[in-house]
């Protein structure tokens, strides 16, 4: 098959890249750069069956030949990100899903909408199961986020339903592993950082809220077999094993093997403003429809992390 993804060069959309190219097809990668890197990529540099095209995807999209798929993974998921740009986030949900949904129509080819479980906002429901609608503030700083991929949603769906676009969406939970940002903002590389340089990890408030974090491998699985099986609507893919925030801190330190301590912040800036109290999926139909379930234990998940960053930061 010939595949394009957008975000190729980001942390999942990197990783994702990978896998097609391991099972033989070609693989387009789009980015604009402007979370992404082209360090994610840099070993692909060369490979017959990959190419890069640095694109904005809020513009026309072109591109040449037939694609069989379109994995639109385009995004700036991160606070510290989509808090500084608020309106591109905005642009990204909307008129990028609105290209990419338009060139797998006009290509005839298979379409995925990486979502998030930001849709389902502050949960009133714990775990999250995919028929929830979501508890969000639309005028709050994380709406830009969250009412992005909401309404990316809503449109991906009348694409399937007016045009017959072979449409998949995942709603992405917590996801970790190597190729993130150390400066992404998120409490994983947050963590990571401080603890290999001996910093004290700042935990918001009591570190109460819950998370659940998915390694990226098995969230590529997912996806993977997402685009595989017959499926209209939404469906989770995350690790439903939650953990405090807390807890979560002081597995990071013991696996960096690190000195640092705890210090606890009432955060003062727009960052928490929102943020959930809990996160959890219920992965009831990935189970059912894809066979799928993570596999990557926590701590063998995070060993494999700190390698990366304690490499990426000089620190090994």
């Amino acid at each position: 098959m010939r595949i394009l993804i957008t975000g190729g060069a980001g942390f999942i959309g990197s990783h994702l890249c990978d896998r097609y190219l391991e099972a033989g097809h070609d693989v387009i990668a789009m980015d604009n750069l402007r979370t992404g890197s082209t360090d994610n990529i840099a070993h692909l540099a060369g490979h017959p069956r990959f190419s890069f095209i640095k694109h904005d995807v809020t513009q026309y999209i072109y591109v040449a030949g037939a694609l069989d798929m379109v994995l639109h993974l385009a995004s700036l998921p991160s606070p510290v990100d989509y808090l500084n740009y608020p309106i591109q986030t905005l642009k990204v949900g909307a008129l990028g899903t609105h290209n990419t949904l338009g060139l797998a129509l006009t290509k005839g080819a298979r379409y995925l909408l990486a979502s998030t479980s930001e849709v389902y906002g502050d949960p009133l429901v714990h775990p999250q199961d995919e028929s929830y609608w979501g508890n969000v503030n639309p005028v709050g700083p994380r709406g830009v986020y969250d009412e992005s991929k909401r309404f990316a949603e809503a449109l991906t769906m009348a694409y399937h339903r007016y045009h017959n676009v072979d449409s998949r969406i995942v709603r992405i939970f917590n996801t970790y592993g190597p190729r993130m940002r150390a400066d992404d903002g998120r409490v994983v590389p947050n963590f990571i950082a401080q603890a290999l340089r001996g910093q004290p990890l700042t935990v918001y408030d009591h570190g109460e809220r819950t998370r659940a974090f998915c390694y990226v491998d098995d969230l590529v699985d997912g996806i993977v077999r997402l685009m595989e099986v017959d499926v209209e609507g939404p469906v989770n893919i995350g690790n439903p094993m939650e953990i405090t925030i807390v807890a979560f801190a002081r597995l990071v330190i013991e696996v960096a093997g690190s000195g640092s301590e705890l210090t606890f912040v009432v955060p003062k800036d727009e960052r928490t403003r929102d943020d959930p109290k809990q996160r959890c999926p219920d992965i009831t139909r990935a189970r059912e429809l894809l066979g799928w379930e993570p596999r990557v234990p926590l701590r063998q998940g995070l060993e494999r992390t700190i390698d990366y960053f304690r490499a990426k930061l000089g620190l090994g």
